[in-house]
């Protein structure tokens, strides 16, 4: 028994005391099923990065779609077992900054930059830092952006365009920077492309406004299992190629609301300070 725990019993002997343990603070839990999901997302990062070190790209690339998968069920596993946490929030964008912005910086680089010298681990830096900042805007921004939308290329998307790049080639038999300078200029542009795109204002779709609790027809199931079969033929392919529509998506977006008229910023409104103009235009 503490010294203030005797101070209550003397004063009002068998009163105050569970008042006294009421008024203590609280230890605060983590809850481990979302958490597991976050875990394993950022081990598929983890995991990329050490297979390209020992020369396994196609497993790196695994890793990173996987990771991809992952962190799509952490959220929702969340909201559907009433598990939110700041915890868990601030977990979850450190693993994204790990899986989907350090890793395919990393491994992109170790696959073909390499060959460039400076310019083939700037061009990893950029896409790598173009990840962190993406991250921090979108926490900042979540409340003031139109939710049917992603302002800027998602980073899950852009870590796709870079590993599914990397699969496809190596699926086909092409060795990175042994295939010669074509191949070294190429992943150039498109990490920078991913990174950069990551950066900007343009509007993404977010497919936030699917709801899974509504019923659908059945001809939509139908759909799925078809998609399904078309991954399963060649799944390095497809998957580039869906990724590389989406990250192409969004200045399609961009030139036809410009066309039509509409506007263009996703920012309805913004109290941040000091003012961030530059970023909602």
């Amino acid at each position: 028994m503490t010294d203030d725990e005797d101070a209550l019993d003397a004063a009002d002997p068998g009163s105050d005391r569970d008042e006294f343990a009421r008024s203590r603070p609280r230890r605060k839990g983590i809850y481990i099923l979302p958490n597991l999901f976050t875990l394993a997302a950022l081990f598929g990062g983890f995991y990329a990065i050490v297979m390209a070190m020992n020369g396994r790209f196609e497993q790196a690339a695994i890793g990173v779609f996987c990771a991809m998968v992952l962190d799509s069920l952490d959220g929702r596993v969340a909201r559907m077992t009433n598990t939110q946490s700041t915890f868990g929030e601030q977990m979850d964008s450190l693993s994204d900054m790990v899986s989907f912005g350090a890793a395919p910086g990393l491994v992109m680089y170790e696959w073909a930059l390499k060959d460039l010298g400076k310019l083939g681990w700037l061009a990893a830096f950029v896409y790598c830092a173009s990840a962190a900042l993406r991250l921090a805007r979108f926490n900042t921004n979540i409340t003031v952006v139109d939710k049917r939308f992603f302002q800027g290329l998602p980073s899950p998307a852009a870590a796709a365009i870079v590993m599914g790049f990397i699969w496809v080639l190596d699926d086909a038999g092409f060795k990175g920077y042994h295939e010669g300078r074509w191949l070294d200029w190429t992943a150039f542009a498109i990490t920078l492309y991913a990174g950069l795109t990551m950066v900007t204002n343009v509007p993404f779709y977010s497919f936030k406004v699917v709801s899974f609790k509504r019923s659908v027809p059945f001809i939509v199931i139908v759909a799925i299992a078809l998609g399904i079969a078309i991954v399963s033929f060649h799944p390095p392919f497809v998957l580039f190629a869906m990724f590389v529509i989406y990250g192409l998506s969004g200045y399609a977006v961009y030139v036809w609301r410009r066309m039509k008229g509409r506007p263009v910023s996703l920012i309805s409104t913004s109290t941040d300070e000091p003012e961030e103009t530059g970023l909602h235009r």
